[in-house]
């Protein structure tokens, strides 16, 4: 059910949203239906096909990610690269460094939608990104995470 909310996104994440959602419209639509088809040619009781109803789960949890790309295709916003970089906004690139650690660390701050933290790429919703909303470089931040807080300092804005 559409929620009406905007999503954000990259045009880099909007591009490969419209990907996946045509892969799942024509190729796994199709590999579910011929599953489906062979389930119940093999004839029996389809209430005890196992087969069966696996494709079938399989087939509305499809469906369910089909409406939730649509969704988020329809009410997406593009976040341009030509944000400001005097402070923290959403689709800047920020370099941080945690207090106490010589390694950086680079985050894109992006929507949830398209947000993959082993990538780089952190929600503007999550606690790191809200933190870092409107900070400047040089600015300090403190994350609550599971095992304490963590003191970071912005480095660069990109």
């Amino acid at each position: 059910m559409p929620d009406n909310t905007v999503h954000y996104l990259t045009p880099q994440g909007y591009q490969e949203l419209q990907e996946k959602l045509h892969h799942l419209r024509t190729v796994r639509r199709q590999e579910i239906a011929e599953r489906l088809h062979l389930a119940m040619s093999e004839g029996g009781d389809l209430a005890e096909n196992a087969e069966y109803e696996d494709a079938k789960n399989e087939q509305a949890f499809l469906e369910g990610e089909i409406m939730r790309l649509e969704d988020i295709l329809s009410t997406a916003e593009i976040i341009e690269d030509n944000a400001p970089k005097d402070s923290v906004s959403l689709g800047n690139r920020v370099t941080l460094r945690e207090v106490g650690v010589k390694d950086t660390e680079v985050y894109h701050l992006v929507g949830p939608a398209e947000a993959n933290p082993r990538v780089g790429r952190i929600s503007h919703q999550s606690p790191l990104g809200q933190a870092l909303m409107g900070k400047q470089v040089g600015e300090r931040v403190v994350v609550k995470a599971p095992d304490g807080e963590i003191e970071f300092e912005v480095l660069a804005i990109d």
